[in-house]
């Protein structure tokens, strides 16, 4: 597989965001909400990202039970 362009928030930091998810097993929505938190501050609409993060959030903790 060739190399892929790659923003600068995506290589902020020791270790890439999908390396960390995919080392601690973290699925779909865990994994959305990790790369989200890590990036908002390094794109261009910041509160875009939390709402998405927050939006995976929701889900997860509904799928575990909660309202």
């Amino acid at each position: 597989m060739s190399d892929i362009d790659k923003p600068s928030h995506y290589t902020k930091g020791k270790i890439e965001v999908w390396d960390f998810i995919l080392d601690q097993n973290l699925g779909y929505l865990a994994g959305n909400i990790i790369k989200y938190i890590c990036r908002f501050r390094y794109k261009g609409n910041p509160l875009q990202d939390l709402m998405k993060a927050r939006a995976y959030l929701d889900k997860l903790i509904k799928r575990y039970g909660g309202e």
